[in-house]
């Protein structure tokens, strides 16, 4: 039985960030699918179907907190987890959080938290079979 690659969507407007996030977590063994803004993202999330979601707060049009509303009303989407992944501060964060049902919060720029954050979670996980 072969093991799986554990996979994170990026959702994000701002390129450096998404590239970033990208780049990191691929480097530590992550498969990573990104896009660009909220809007397709429930459709992209269906058929990939990572196991994380990272998400920008902050973008135009379909903010994250909008987007993840959204994908956790889906009944087929509830166990997908999401991150919001923001330069928003930490309190602001926390209730954001708290408020829209996700499973935490990681902060722009803190290139080690991020990378601990998705291995602490996804280390939690158990490894899938290859379809």
């Amino acid at each position: 039985m072969k093991n799986r690659k554990r996979k994170v969507l990026v959702i994000d407007d701002d390129l450096k960030h998404l590239f970033t996030a990208q780049s990191l977590l691929e480097e530590e063994g992550y498969q990573v699918i990104t896009h660009r803004n909220g809007f397709g993202a429930t459709t992209l999330i269906k058929e990939s179907r990572p196991d994380l979601v990272l998400i920008d707060i902050n973008m135009p049009g379909l903010s994250g907190e909008k987007l993840s509303k959204v994908i956790l009303s889906f009944h087929a989407l509830k166990d997908i987890s999401i991150f919001f992944y923001s330069s928003n501060d930490e309190d602001s964060l926390r209730r954001s959080v708290a408020k829209y049902g996700v499973a935490g919060y990681i902060c722009k720029g803190d290139i080690l938290n991020l990378k601990r954050k998705v291995f602490e979670y996804l280390g939690q996980l158990p490894i899938l079979p290859e379809n």
